[in-house]
């Protein structure tokens, strides 16, 4: 610990703060070119129409938003409204090949199969449905900067790891946390408390001695506040549509990524 820093921690989130992305998830080609990676993988599925696979997701993903809830409730999290939970989207898309009955194949490794292709489709959908994602200028070196100051970084975002690891590893980003917490694995998304506590446990800090940087102020700065975090807001082009330019909630208003306005206040 620094004792004349303000905060030995620094958490991030990922979409609108560190990194740009634009996606179109009701693109028809992108539906087109992910059902025929489902029909072309050698799982024993077949799906003739786009539109009956994207019901089938759909009521895959309500029933898996139900399962999400319920472990929510058993791990004992108080007070977590649905709006909070997380569902994860991965399960959605091994039960797409769930419909294929192993015949033949010893089950654990066609499950084994079905898991790691899950993961592709995942992917190959994610691909086909962003229009642009790439990280804000200077954002690598901000990270960089932190932890070479002897700060640690962690990530908390409201996200699919299956869509979210990969991006990480293209982007270089994979490597310069401490610890990454993602809402899909956790079933607890953000403003709900619970996910920055357990971010913080992760790396074995107090929420006094950690800040929360992120493009949302709900989400990120009242939820942080709400878990004892000061908060850094980002106005940035992917911010919630009515949020504020500043943030009264938080610490520090930035007006776009600034990121050499934030390394002086995070390390001034």
């Amino acid at each position: 610990m620094t004792m004349d820093r303000r905060y030995d921690v620094a958490c991030f989130d990922l979409y609108g703060t560190l990194v740009d992305i634009r996606t179109d998830e009701y693109d028809k080609k992108a539906w087109e070119k992910f059902r025929g990676f489902l029909n072309d993988s050698g799982m024993g599925v077949h799906y003739d129409d786009q539109w009956f696979l994207r019901d089938l997701l759909d009521q895959a993903l309500i029933l898996e938003q139900r399962r999400a809830a319920e472990r929510v409730r058993e791990a004992g999290v108080e007070d977590c409204p649905d709006e909070c939970v997380e569902p994860n989207r991965g399960e959605g898309y091994r039960s797409l090949f769930a419909v294929a009955a192993p015949q033949g194949r010893i089950p654990a490794v066609w499950q084994a199969q079905a898991d790691e292709m899950a993961l592709r489709a995942a992917w190959v959908f994610r691909k086909a449905s962003t229009r642009h994602i790439g990280l804000y200028p200077g954002a690598l070196e901000m990270l960089r900067n932190l932890r070479g100051a002897g700060m640690r970084t962690v990530l908390v975002t409201n996200a699919q790891s299956c869509y979210t690891v990969p991006e990480l590893e293209m982007l270089g980003l994979d490597v310069l946390f401490d610890a990454i917490v993602i809402s899909s694995e956790e079933g607890i998304k953000k403003p709900h408390p619970e996910i920055f506590r357990r971010a913080l446990e992760r790396v074995g800090a107090t929420p006094d001695r950690a800040v929360m940087i992120g493009n949302d102020e709900r989400c990120d700065i009242i939820g942080a506040k709400n878990a004892g975090i000061d908060g850094v807001y980002i106005n940035s082009g992917i911010s919630p549509e009515h949020d504020p330019q500043r943030s009264e909630e938080a610490v520090l208003s930035l007006d776009h990524p600034d990121y050499d306005a934030l390394l002086a206040f995070l390390l001034g």
